[in-house]
């Protein structure tokens, strides 16, 4: 079993963790949490933090469903069934991603509402395919809408589509009991005190995981080996360590951090640790920006600045100042550890997020307006394949460098592409040529997406981002059955609802609408390398 451990390269934050690391064994911090003591993020996160301290104990409650997954897996390769999609948000999506992309075995992500890439998914064998819809009440729009989309692709081609669903749900949810009604072949019900972004153990992570092929049992061997060594109260452990770590930095203006994988074993983790960071502890004007970036020589990493951390998943190099090695079990639990009690020492609950909800509101309005109304129609310039909306300029190169020009000392750029990210994956090119040409620390979102995720810090943590939307022009709509609304048509609520509560908060928003996607992400790229720090 590989151990867990973390590195601090830097001698002098070496000897300031330590000093708060006795703090924090002297308060019993490690094996409080490992008892889920609800107290320990003080009074107000006291009632939340009491129903979501469920991942602590995951390595041995999730063991009954290793037997389950099995069986039903079995059962659906006895009837020629070996193909797993998953439609989830957030967590429901991010952590089976990282699982089976570690294992090296198949597993088609739909976390998104643009129509081409959720209809690269239905062009699959649909004979051959199972549907794992993954929802703690089903509300979600974007799963909602790819389960009756699929429904409806099933029943097109003959095959009786309830006994291809497969739903991952909490107990007693509205969403229990609609596939109940509907027959779906079957329903796990993962452990409700638990919330989504520390839900890799549950059965969030572990249904389409062991369906599409994952070794989870020794996913749980791994965690239950980490959890021995985390709930114990030493200067060692290392999740006291790290969260120390992440404490002392941020008390020095160290606000970002910045990830990059040198762990080959490991793949896709940042994406990962994104939304567990993000979304605990960017509250309260406060928090800890994560940036994943392409690998240490890339910009932002290679070149941190004082108000970012670089930290490497696996071995220490280049800048890297923090390194985390392990199984991919033993990072799950500590990076749990590890935020919550980074949130214990910024002084916030690491259990809510009460920003998420605004940018699906906004987006709902929107979607009961009729088309047009209220909604930003018209450019302010057309520049090429490219209209560029809520700001001026002769060019889009202006445009782009007067949008530079407003990130303030220490600020970051949030690139957010609503976009196929199959076919138009050359938007995440983006995030190293801006952080390359400006210098500022820079994120990249495919949209709907980190809307589950970053989305929490863009709206509560500190208040220094400004946001480049990109969203493109759509082909070939996919109607929602049942629904007054095609996917194309979401998609574009979303991105404007989420930048309408972003310029209430006083947050710059660029707006930029690809006519032609292709020849427009060129055209933009092709800005951007003129684009320098102000």
């Amino acid at each position: 079993m590989i151990e867990i451990s973390v590195d601090i390269v830097d001698d002098k934050l070496a000897e300031e963790t330590a000093t708060l690391v006795r703090t924090l064994v002297a308060d019993k911090v490690a094996s409080r949490i490992a008892a889920q003591d609800a107290t320990l993020w003080g009074p107000e996160a006291e009632s939340e933090a009491a129903i979501r301290l469920g991942w602590t104990t995951l390595h041995e409650t999730s063991r009954p469903l290793l037997a389950q997954i099995d069986a039903l897996r079995a059962e659906l390769h006895s009837e020629g069934v070996d193909r797993v999609v998953l439609a989830g948000m957030g967590g429901s999506s991010l952590a089976p991603e990282v699982i089976t992309a570690t294992a090296g075995v198949p597993l088609v992500v739909l976390d998104t509402t643009d129509p081409a890439q959720v209809a690269d998914a239905l062009a699959g064998d649909l004979s051959r395919t199972v549907l794992v819809v993954s929802s703690k009440s089903g509300g979600t729009v974007e799963t909602d809408s790819h389960r009756r989309i699929f429904e409806k692709a099933f029943g097109a081609q003959g095959i009786d589509a309830a006994s291809r669903i497969v739903v991952v749900t909490d107990p007693g949810s509205p969403f229990e009991k609609l596939a109940a009604d509907a027959g779906y072949r079957k329903v796990f019900l993962a452990d409700p005190n638990v919330g989504g972004r520390y839900s890799a153990l549950t059965a969030f992570g572990l249904v389409p995981s062991g369906l599409a092929g994952a070794d989870i049992a020794t996913l749980l061997d791994e965690a239950a080996a980490a959890a021995a060594v985390l709930a114990k109260d030493e200067d060692t452990n290392a999740g006291l360590v790290l969260g120390a770590a992440l404490g002392v930095r941020h008390s020095e203006g160290a606000e970002k951090v910045v990830f990059a994988n040198t762990d080959t074993s490991v793949k896709g983790f940042p994406d990962w640790v994104e939304q567990l960071i993000a979304e605990s502890t960017g509250k309260q004007g406060t928090g800890l920006l994560p940036v994943a970036t392409e690998g240490v020589d890339a910009p932002g990493f290679a070149d941190a600045g004082d108000d970012a951390t670089a930290t490497a998943i696996g071995t220490p190099e280049g800048a890297a100042r923090v390194s985390t090695s392990g199984s991919l079990g033993g990072l799950f639990l500590l990076w749990e550890y590890a935020t919550a009690i980074a949130g214990r020492l910024l002084g916030i609950n690491p259990f809510d997020q009460p920003d998420v909800e605004a940018a699906k509101k906004a987006a709902r309005a929107l979607l009961d307006q009729p088309p047009g109304s209220g909604q930003d129609e018209t450019p302010s310039l057309v520049d090429g394949p490219v209209e560029v909306y809520g700001a001026e300029g002769g060019s889009l190169t202006e445009v782009l460098r007067s949008f530079v020009a407003s990130v303030p000392e220490f600020g970051y750029i949030s690139v957010q592409a609503y976009l196929d990210r199959l076919d138009d994956a050359s938007a995440a090119l983006l995030r190293s040529e801006l952080a390359r040409r400006t210098g500022f620390q820079t994120t990249f979102g495919w949209g709907p997406r980190f809307l589950h995720s970053t989305g929490q810090y863009h709206k509560g943590g500190h208040q220094n981002g400004v946001f480049l939307q990109i969203t493109g022009a759509v082909q070939d709509d996919l109607e929602v059955p049942d629904r007054p609304y095609t996917l194309g048509v979401l998609q574009r609520a979303q991105a404007l609802g989420d930048g309408q509560v972003l310029k209430q908060r006083g947050r710059p928003v660029l707006r930029l609408h690809l006519t032609d996607r292709a020849a427009g992400l060129a055209h933009l790229v092709k800005a951007v390398q003129e684009v320098e720090r102000p």
